[in-house]
């Protein structure tokens, strides 16, 4: 599949067509495709990542993981290839600073967001650091993982990233227009439907979620197409641009 085509020119979106046309391969949502509007100029978008303008994108049929990538199914991937990440070689990565202990070292931040702090040590096996494990986690997301990582995992297990907009089409759930995959509400009703900082950030956390760190990711309710997590929880590659979740080319009608 090629890059998603823009539309003409403007005009009514068409019927969007059916959602999900099934699971398989424990968990694998397969979607129609077809035009949608991508991107949003929202107050809650952020620009300078390239989320706006809005404008009209065409994807194909395909199909994608109805969740992340999990510890658990990292892990067997690394036994079954001996694969080493990017954060491990590098001997560092970066984790929330809010989740390290108070008298952690000073050490460098990113510079546009400090709160990410190096840490020696820390990689998919040891999400904080050295003295951190896996324990209880395995049916979280894995994190520290790089893009080189990701597509690693996805060859192994027969599958792709999605593209950003095939990512998109699946996180709005056959919504349009929406600021979250539910609605325009955050918390409908009072309830809340994904993982994400609750209070003022990032010095104060109510865990109003039930939430600090990472959630399992079939946490929460999923969207309208089945998905978990789209929203909140951990970023996730992507195979163009930006977002880790396996997608796979279906032939229309599959």
């Amino acid at each position: 599949m090629g890059p998603p085509t823009p539309a003409p020119g403007p005009g009514p979106d068409p019927d969007p067509g059916p959602g999900p046309a099934g699971d398989d391969d424990g968990g694998t949502v397969a979607l129609a495709g077809g035009w949608f509007r991508m991107g949003s100029e929202e107050a809650l978008a952020y620009p300078e990542d390239g989320e706006g303008p809005v404008r009209r994108v065409r994807v194909g049929p395909f199909a994608i993981d109805a969740h992340c990538v999990t510890n658990a199914r990292f892990a067997a991937f690394v036994e079954a290839t001996g694969h080493v990440t990017d954060a491990e070689r590098y001997g560092a990565s970066f984790v929330f600073g809010g989740l390290l202990p108070d008298d952690f070292p000073a050490t460098r931040g990113v510079a546009a967001a400090p709160w990410w702090r190096e840490v020696p040590g820390a990689h998919w096996r040891r999400p904080e650091g050295p003295g951190s494990d896996l324990a209880g986690r395995g049916d979280h997301p894995v994190v520290h993982v790089s893009w080189y990582d990701a597509t690693a995992y996805c060859a192994w297990a027969g599958s792709r990233l999605p593209t950003e907009a095939q990512w998109e089409y699946a996180a709005r759930g056959g919504l349009a227009g929406r600021a979250f995959p539910w609605g325009d509400r955050l918390r409908p009703g009072g309830r809340h439907r994904m993982n994400v900082w609750n209070a003022t950030f990032p010095g104060r956390n109510t865990l109003a979620d039930g939430y600090l760190g990472t959630c399992p990711v079939d946490a929460f309710e999923p969207n309208g197409y089945g998905l978990y997590n789209m929203t909140g929880n951990v970023w996730q590659w992507t195979a163009d641009w930006r977002c880790v979740r396996p997608a796979v080319e279906r032939p229309a009608g599959g």
